[in-house]
């Protein structure tokens, strides 16, 4: 059994709706994973299964769009790839409620028609976008387009989701 972090975009935090994490525990369990268990109520699940991620991935994506009635995104990592994510945060140094990863399905290469920069710095990853917000994502007007395609977790999110799925596995 592998253990796996799915991260839902923009669920009970964006357009998608209101998603009761009781309800996503039922629907990876109805999918056959095990151990299931939630962190706060914006889309993140820690599970084991004895699936590939390709196979978490479409089996979620299917439920959810059943659910919803339309797409939503799902970006998987297994217990290792999200511990390697916080290893390779070009931010370490800075808050982590400030530095985020922005989660892909692919390497983004060099990121494109970034918009409204101010003081926010970024870095590409092996498939998340790194992201310092120094006065806060909250106040910040930064577009990045290739962001669109994934869903941010913070930092402090990103370790503690390690640490769940560290401790099912």
């Amino acid at each position: 059994m592998t253990a796996f972090i799915a991260l839902l975009r923009a669920v009970n935090v964006g357009g998608t709706g209101k998603l009761p994490m009781s309800e996503l525990v039922a629907m990876c369990e109805g999918l056959g994973h095990d151990r299931v268990r939630t962190w706060i109520a914006s889309g993140n699940v820690v599970f084991t299964s004895d699936q590939d991620a390709a196979a978490v991935k479409a089996g979620l994506e299917a439920r959810l769009f059943a659910w919803a009635g339309k797409p939503v995104g799902v970006m998987v990592r297994t217990a290792d790839e999200m511990r390697a994510v916080l290893q390779a945060n070009p931010f370490a140094g800075q808050p982590g409620n400030r530095t985020v990863a922005i989660f892909l399905d692919a390497p983004p290469g060099e990121p494109d028609g970034i918009r409204n920069r101010k003081d926010e710095e970024i870095h590409p990853g092996a498939r998340e976008i790194y992201v310092h917000y120094p006065g806060g994502m909250g106040q910040s007007k930064l577009v990045i387009p290739a962001a669109k395609a994934g869903t941010a977790r913070n930092m402090n999110t990103i370790a503690k989701l390690a640490d769940m799925a560290d401790a099912i596995s």
